[in-house]
């Protein structure tokens, strides 16, 4: 596994082993004792699973208690992480990245970031463990494309929620 700092302080990339043979291929996805090793030491209490369509974006939504682990573990998508916490000098900063059912990618985001995706493909399946049960702390929404930030989607008619508009 290798564990890689992003442009955002307490972001990280995971790129986990895959061991493939001609049966298919293997990864471990969470292991605590490796992960705490890695410094996530965060107790993760509950794992979500979300499938979207190819076009549909999700988020930007965080809250200021939860941490979480996600990954793509069918498909593709374009991860985007925002720094939404006023009092860091990283206040608006945000990163993107590709994760997919082939490169297994993770992302570590802490508590006030913002966390949303695009699916690339027809079709994708989202994980992610969160360090709270959904609905306990109070969740921020930051519109899509708030000229604030600047970030850059691969589409810009996407296809959103009520909430996300």
């Amino acid at each position: 596994m290798v564990v890689e700092k992003t442009n955002l302080k307490g972001v990280l990339l995971i790129k986990p082993d895959i061991f493939e043979d001609f049966r298919g291929n293997y990864t471990e996805v969470y292991n605590e004792k490796l992960y705490a090793e890695m410094g996530i030491t965060d107790k993760f209490i509950q794992d979500d699973l979300s499938t979207t369509y190819k076009g549909v974006l999700r988020g930007m939504h965080g809250d200021p208690k939860t941490a979480k682990l996600v990954q793509c573990a069918y498909g593709r998508i374009y991860q985007v992480v925002l720094n939404n916490d006023k009092n860091s000098d990283e206040y608006g900063k945000w990163q993107a990245f590709i994760l997919t059912s082939e490169n297994r990618h993770q992302v570590y985001i802490p508590p006030m970031f913002g966390n949303g995706f695009y699916v690339l493909s027809d079709v994708a399946v989202y994980n992610y463990k969160q360090t709270t049960v959904y609905g306990d702390a109070k969740q921020f929404t930051v519109k899509w494309n708030d000229p604030e930030f600047g970030i850059v989607w691969p589409d810009n008619n996407p296809i959103l929620s009520a909430r996300d508009r």
